[in-house]
């Protein structure tokens, strides 16, 4: 099934990009008949400059999209090609700022872990930035199509990030290659029901790491209804982190073996991660909740009018008392908001 869909995607491509070809042609054929029409030599040299800045614009792309030329992903430490892994790796990593001897030539693994301890402290700030971005963006735009792009456009920007750090020469190919794998390492990208448990744990045991009761309006009424924000974005800053941590690990891999582990090591650091963030992050969402909560009240109180003289007991009733809860919660707002 996968082979005859890759001949049908590749068949497609073909088709449309001999289509492109057709049409960019001709459209610069009609405009250097156009121009020769003026002047014979300035149709052909119209005809040659955009034929000439076309194949700049194609060697470009290929450049672009193939890799730099590599040795062969070691199996493990004592594989044959491990070396000449570490020689490329000293020659396509950039050297961060702050390493101790960034201008070296003699770059040997020793000097590229001490590379990699900065740049994962870049790429672990990166990581926790976007991440809390996606919590606010989960928990207030959960459900929505706003919210999913939003998300999945933060997280193609952390992944590419990482990447950037890790790469003197971007490449499409290996650029694709981190997607790929980063993605098929998230949790349902390939459903497995026994793995569901060990990826909801931290998320639930996150949102309940504060006191819902102490921090929010109204107490264990309202808790139901706070719970569904922190979970949701709870739920998108795990994978957030999980993004992060994932692609970070992959770029830092110096063999197969180490590939292998990328998952169980991430899962343990985006639970650490999503806890900091999440501890972080809730007293502001509650905050920023509960306020919104009584300013509501006191806007749908608005609409109670005070009964018209001769109205009866009961409107008189119901109008005091609005008018009483009205003042209450405007009084705590404006205490709240005078506290440091």
């Amino acid at each position: 099934m996968k082979r005859k869909l890759r001949f049908l995607l590749t068949t497609a491509l073909i088709f449309t990009l001999s289509l492109f070809l057709i049409f960019l042609f001709n459209q610069l054929y009609f405009f250097a008949a156009l121009v020769g029409s003026l002047h014979p030599v300035a149709g052909y040299a119209v005809f040659g400059a955009g034929a000439v800045i076309f194949c700049i614009f194609v060697f470009s792309l290929i450049a672009l999209w193939s890799p730099s030329l590599k040795p062969v992903f070691p199996e493990d430490e004592t594989a044959p090609s491990y070396g000449a892994y570490i020689r490329h790796l000293a020659k396509s990593q950039p050297a961060h700022p702050k390493h101790p001897n960034p201008f070296t030539k003699e770059r040997d693994e020793r000097w590229i872990k001490a590379n990699h301890k900065l740049l994962e402290t870049d790429a672990l700030n990166t990581t926790k930035e976007l991440a809390i971005k996606n919590f606010f963006v989960g928990a207030l735009a959960q459900n929505t199509s706003y919210g999913t792009s939003t998300s999945l456009m933060n997280n193609l920007k952390l992944v590419w990030r990482i990447y950037k750090l890790h790469h003197k020469k971007p490449s499409g190919r290996d650029l694709i290659a981190l997607f790929r794998f980063t993605y098929e390492s998230l949790p349902l990208s390939d459903f497995n029901q026994e793995e569901l448990p060990s990826h909801i744990k931290p998320i639930i045991q996150s949102s309940f790491s504060n006191t819902l009761a102490t921090l929010l309006p109204g107490g264990n009424l309202l808790t139901p209804l706070f719970l569904n924000f922190f979970l949701a974005g709870s739920t998108n800053t795990y994978l957030t982190c999980l993004t992060g941590i994932i692609s970070l690990h992959y770029c830092q891999s110096f063999s197969k073996e180490e590939t292998a582990e990328i998952i169980r090591r991430s899962n343990f650091e985006a639970t650490f991660m999503l806890k900091e963030i999440v501890k972080e992050c809730n007293p502001i969402l509650s905050k920023t909740i509960s306020n919104a909560v009584k300013n509501a009240g006191i806007e749908s109180l608005d609409t109670v009018r005070p009964s018209p003289s001769g109205g009866n007991l009961a409107q008189d009733i119901v109008s005091h008392v609005a008018q009483s809860l009205k003042n209450i919660i405007r009084e705590n707002v404006e205490s709240e908001k005078e506290k440091p």
